[in-house]
């Protein structure tokens, strides 16, 4: 391979649009996962099957070779990586360390936040969980227990009770790489995500989204709605909060997204940041709020291109993620015709993941969704119906196995 590749870290669902994006350039790839049945594996010019969080062994096998750029999304599980290989490697663009920290230490995250004055709330994290357990109980319920170093809803768990806090807490323990867990108030209000891309220090693009939660004890997103109707002010301050926070952990180019809650007196309660862009199908959405390519800004960013062009408009949009219903494992007995769904009113993009015969697991982690489907429209009330048309179109049929 005579031209350097791009390394891409991660062969998920979410990463398949940098492949996507580098097969549409003529960028020859490298993809790296663990996994050897991914799906991008098969959009990749070369796969090492190795661990992304395994920098050591990527770099050995990268030994003596030119690359285009480091570059990953929707995961913090690869960041540490991230900014180890664009150092090592002598990437266009490195990933700042500082970044690595917040977006995979939680602690890390509310202490830089507070410091830049962020409104904060009762926390406490720690690996000694015995010691979590005694001051979370003096927390006002309920309570939300987390794996401080883990992302994608693994191990989150809501403790509406004292008498649930030691199932909770052992829950968030097992899936976190350091055993530490973070205990949090949950606080009342609306759920926001601020997605922001910064070049040069200033926010070159950015979407406010309203998530939508599923009922039950993980906050699993079910999707988003974007742009958020807010009033000017509250979106200003909420973008103007992202930006200094961005600033505050070194990142001047590149995406992030916060977890934020509103509450009704206006205060912007700053959840959480993974210092690169959301999941769950967010390239596909906010291409069709604004027709901006950020999956493409990313690839320019990596391998030291230009800078992202402008929005050229703003339209209302629905992500909705598609999951199993069921509590256990099931089976896929039908999904319907892809065409059909992408020529229904409003539908800007659908992707499935599974086809007639795969098992399925319960959605209890961002890992396990099926797909995504996008509409818009030229209003927010005009979502919801060409959603549930294209649900019922798509006609995703999962029995128990």
């Amino acid at each position: 391979m005579s031209e350097a590749p791009l390394l891409v870290l991660g062969a998920g669902e979410e990463q398949v649009a940098i492949y996507q994006e580098a097969r549409r350039r003529g960028l020859p790839t490298v993809g790296v996962d663990m996994r050897a049945d991914r799906p991008g594996i098969a959009l990749a010019d070369e796969f090492l099957q190795i661990s992304t969080t395994d920098h050591h062994a990527i770099a050995e096998a990268l030994r003596g070779r030119r690359i285009a750029g480091v570059v990953s999304t929707a995961a913090d599980t690869c960041l540490a990586s991230w900014h180890e290989l664009s150092t090592e490697l002598g990437a266009p663009w490195r990933f700042p360390a500082a970044a690595v920290r917040v977006s995979t230490d939680k602690a890390e995250f509310h202490q830089l936040a507070a410091a830049s004055g962020i409104p904060s709330y009762r926390w406490v994290q720690s690996d000694d969980l015995s010691a979590v357990a005694a001051t979370a109980h003096s927390f006002r319920f309920p309570i939300v227990f987390k794996p401080a170093d883990a992302s994608g809803g693994r191990g989150v768990h809501r403790a509406d009770s004292p008498s649930e806090v030691d199932a909770a807490l052992q829950y968030a323990a097992r899936h976190s790489p350091r055993g530490q867990v973070i205990a949090e108030e949950v606080l009342a209000g609306r759920n926001i995500t601020v997605n922001v891309f910064l070049c040069g220090g200033e926010l070159a693009l950015s979407l406010i989204t309203e998530k939508h939660t599923l009922p039950g004890p993980g906050f699993l997103i079910g999707g988003h709605t974007g742009p958020a109707e807010l009033d000017e002010v509250t979106e200003k301050a909420l973008l103007d909060d992202a930006h200094q926070l961005c600033l505050a952990f070194d990142l001047v180019d590149g995406p992030a997204n916060f977890d934020v809650i509103l509450a009704e007196d206006g205060t912007r309660y700053v959840l959480e940041v993974g210092a690169r862009m959301s999941g769950n199908g967010f390239p596909s959405m906010v291409l069709a709020v604004s027709e901006v390519d950020w999956m493409a800004a990313l690839v320019d960013l990596a391998t030291g291109g230009p800078h992202p062009p402008m929005p050229s408009r703003s339209r209302p949009v629905r992500l909705h993620v598609l999951t199993s219903p069921l509590p256990g494992p099931g089976s896929v007995v039908a999904v319907g015709g892809l065409e059909r769904v992408s020529a229904l009113p409003g539908v800007a993009a659908v992707e499935v993941f599974v086809a007639p015969g795969d098992t399925v697991q319960p959605f209890t982690e961002a890992g396990r969704k099926l797909g995504w489907i996008v509409v818009g429209a030229d209003r927010h009330d005009q979502l919801e119906p060409r959603l549930a048309a294209a649900v019922r179109e798509l006609g995703l049929v999962i029995v128990p196995s």
